[in-house]
């Protein structure tokens, strides 16, 4: 069978990177998209999560799905209408995959669909595995509905894994650059008590790790995150010095950061000390095991 993947979310961060590395090593993709605008290389179905309608054609020869559709959690303040949205574009875009799916003849084998480390909510300095309970904040809520629609796919019997994603390290995208910024103007601080665990992974690790899914036979739920996560004040350590920039002794109240951002605070003061290792027994070897390479690579 030719290698042929479906890809949802293919113009969010993590697919504008793999879309591009998946046909460099030879595989076919299609996407799903809102709308009817090419991607080189790739061939393009609609489908509307609102209105739960899917053009079930892009099905067709695929052997697996990747699945990142999602509306970003940082893209605007979470009211509650925010919030619904923030769920309802991963739950009910993981059902109207498997509404689709199941009522077409096909090869699928394996779904491969995005989840978060917001799933374990704010834990301090425990370590998290797979096997850690779920999390008591509205992010911690999101991903276990969204992760719970995923595993409904075990119906047509496929291979289901679920990585659960750290804060992904890109220099043009995601959170980094808003983190740089006050660092880049000399003002750079550490956030709340600075002691809060940042379970980050850089991109590339991000794409390979994707692609490690793929192509290995694995299954399950996967922390997305590099084997030494760090605390937020050594964080911005680290990207101080990659940038020359010094950083100021006093860090940024807590209650500053929630009164600027709201309920959405939770994304810089929630404390996620995740564990690598189930990745690491499956073989999958790291490119940047250490912050501050990762950084170094970004900011050199």
């Amino acid at each position: 069978m030719e290698k042929q993947v479906l890809i949802t979310g293919a113009t969010g961060m993590i697919g504008q990177s793999l879309v591009p590395a998946l046909i460099s090593k030879g595989y076919k993709v299609s996407i799903l998209s809102r709308r009817a605008r090419p991607l080189p290389g790739t061939r393009v179905f609609l489908w509307n999560v609102e209105d739960q309608t899917i053009d079930t054609a892009c099905f067709e020869g695929v052997s697996a799905i990747i699945h990142l559709a999602g509306e970003n959690i940082a893209g605007a303040r979470w009211s509650e209408k925010r919030k619904q949205q923030i769920v309802e574009s991963r739950v009910n875009s993981t059902k109207l995959l498997l509404k689709g799916l199941s009522s077409s003849k096909h090869d699928v084998k394996t779904i491969i669909s995005a989840s978060a480390t917001g799933y374990y909510g704010n834990r301090g300095d425990e370590l998290l595995t797979e096997e850690s309970t779920v999390g008591n904040n509205f992010l911690a809520t999101c991903c276990a509905q969204w992760e719970a629609a995923v595993d409904e796919f075990a119906i047509e019997h496929l291979r289901i894994v679920k990585l659960r994603t750290g804060f992904i390290l890109d220099k043009q995208k995601g959170g980094l650059p808003l983190m740089a910024l006050p660092v880049k103007l000399f003002l750079g601080a550490a956030l709340g008590t600075g002691k809060q665990w940042v379970p980050w992974i850089h991109l590339d690790d991000m794409v390979n790790m994707y692609i490690h899914a793929l192509e290995q036979p694995i299954d399950g739920i996967f922390n997305a995150t590099a084997p030494t996560p760090v605390i937020n004040k050594t964080f911005t350590q680290t990207l101080a010095e990659a940038m020359g920039r010094p950083v100021w002794p006093i860090n940024v109240p807590a209650p500053l950061i929630q009164t600027i951002m709201g309920e959405m605070s939770i994304v810089a003061l929630t404390s996620t000390n995740t564990s690598a290792q189930k990745v690491l027994d499956t073989g999958f070897k790291f490119k940047y095991n250490l912050l501050q390479d990762a950084v170094a690579d970004l900011y050199a």
